[in-house]
């Protein structure tokens, strides 16, 4: 039997034993853990739990009908998706193909181009006589009108040359008249007043007079032409550029002094890549934009140039030509010329020789305010044309060589004076001297 202080020991005593010193945590508490049941354990292994005998059997449920559960896509719904994905991407591609069409005919094959500019005629004036200026009538971007005097040269000298041009004229007139009386006379009388060498001296002195007259007659035009010169006027009309002479310079025959841009010449000229020229037509409605101008100056193509330069057609050394390398597998458009006349400039739009525009070539038949449903029909025309390899040429799009004459401008150039008759210098001075003695 045992003690009853070993019974209450037993009784005090826990049934679980105290853990060593050192014995770490997690035993602990594995040793004090319950252990878990068997439905637990079955659930976490993803089995049924043993059937307890004791306990009653469920009813276990029935299986779902046949068809689509609920929350997941059916067959029709999956293929209508499948269906969609598919044309969206064939759609996503069809546009990313006409986006690259319509780029490429933008930057390639259409005609338009940035590299345009304003041009216009320049009368470059030069003196035809030299002196001292002694007038200057204009200022500097001044508007002159066709033959206003721009400057005046000192005509002292010219004043001069004419009056004394003048006084040989009437010199020699007068000396015209007395041998051509004299000849007349020796002519009539018979032949034992004179003889036939006498008159052949006197019929000589007088065509030696008559060709002195006119001598005399050209240098007087010459002298009144050259005073007249002293007047430099301008010959457009036109703005006055770059004006740097002033009174007191010394204008040279030849030299040019000053320049007046011409107001009727200006017109636009368009650079357009070789590429894109077969868009390009005699005729075509233009428009050209200025850069900082909203609205556009309009034209149309008036002409295009037949010839640019070729650096492969220099010469170099020893006369040899002079061929540059090139990249095969890239090459370079050459620029061609287009002239556009100009037929309408917009409101405060100025035109200033020089200046940068964006040239677009528009069809010569398609009005100037299209619908959409003409752009997008010119738009799929020249897709199509990118599709055959480039469009079809017209044939009367361009004049062929020799068939166009421009036209040329002529400016008024002074003619001599007509031949005077020396009565009209000299009236009445030898009155008589045509009669012969027979008739006194």
């Amino acid at each position: 039997m045992q003690s009853q202080d070993s019974i209450s020991r037993d009784r005090t005593t826990p049934s679980v034993a105290e853990p060593r010193p050192g014995t770490p945590e997690r035993a602990r508490l594995r040793i004090s853990a319950p252990a878990p049941s068997e439905q637990a354990v079955a659930a976490l292994e993803g089995r049924r739990p043993i059937a307890d005998p004791s306990e009653r059997p469920r009813a276990e449920p029935k299986p779902p009908a046949k068809g689509p559960a609920p929350g997941r896509p059916g067959r029709a719904t999956l293929f209508a998706r499948k269906m969609l994905k598919t044309a969206a991407t064939l759609l996503i591609l069809a546009l990313a193909v006409l986006a690259a069409l319509v780029i490429w005919d933008s930057y390639v094959t259409a005609p338009w181009t940035r590299d345009g500019a304003v041009r216009a005629q320049v009368a470059s004036i030069a003196p035809e006589v030299s002196g001292q200026i002694t007038e200057v009538r204009v200022v500097d971007n001044q508007f002159v009108h066709q033959g206003d005097v721009l400057y005046v040269i000192d005509p002292f000298d010219f004043q001069v040359a004419l009056d004394t041009a003048k006084a040989q004229l009437r010199q020699k007139a007068a000396d015209l008249q007395v041998k051509t009386r004299e000849a007349d006379r020796r002519l009539h009388l018979s032949d034992l007043a004179t003889t036939a060498e006498e008159q052949q001296q006197f019929t000589g002195a007088a065509t030696q007079a008559q060709a002195a007259f006119d001598s005399a007659q050209q240098q007087v035009a010459q002298a009144d032409i050259n005073l007249k010169r002293t007047q430099v006027r301008s010959p457009v009309n036109g703005y006055v550029t770059n004006l740097l002479m002033r009174v007191g310079d010394y204008a040279h025959v030849g030299v040019t002094n000053i320049s007046v841009i011409d107001a009727d010449s200006y017109w636009i000229d368009g650079y357009f890549e070789e590429t894109k020229m077969a868009h390009v037509c005699v005729g075509d409605r233009a428009e050209a934009v200025l850069m900082g101008y909203r609205d556009p100056i309009v034209g149309r193509v008036e002409s295009v140039t037949r010839g640019i330069s070729v650096s492969n057609a220099a010469p170099s050394t020893q006369g040899l030509p002079n061929v540059d390398p090139v990249y095969t597998w890239v090459l370079l458009a050459q620029r061609v010329p287009v002239r556009i006349r100009i037929t309408d400039v917009p409101p405060g739009v100025p035109l200033v020789s020089g200046m940068t525009v964006t040239v677009t070539i528009r069809d010569a038949e398609v009005p100037e305010s299209r619908s959409w449903r003409q752009r997008f029909v010119s738009l799929a025309d020249r897709l199509s044309d990118i599709v055959r390899g480039g469009p079809e040429p017209s044939p009367g799009c361009i004049p062929r060589i020799g068939e166009v004459s421009g036209a040329t401008v002529v400016l008024p150039t002074p003619r001599p004076a007509a031949p005077l008759n020396p009565e009209e210098l000299n009236p009445g001075l030898a009155p008589g001297m045509n009669k012969t003695p027979r008739t006194h």
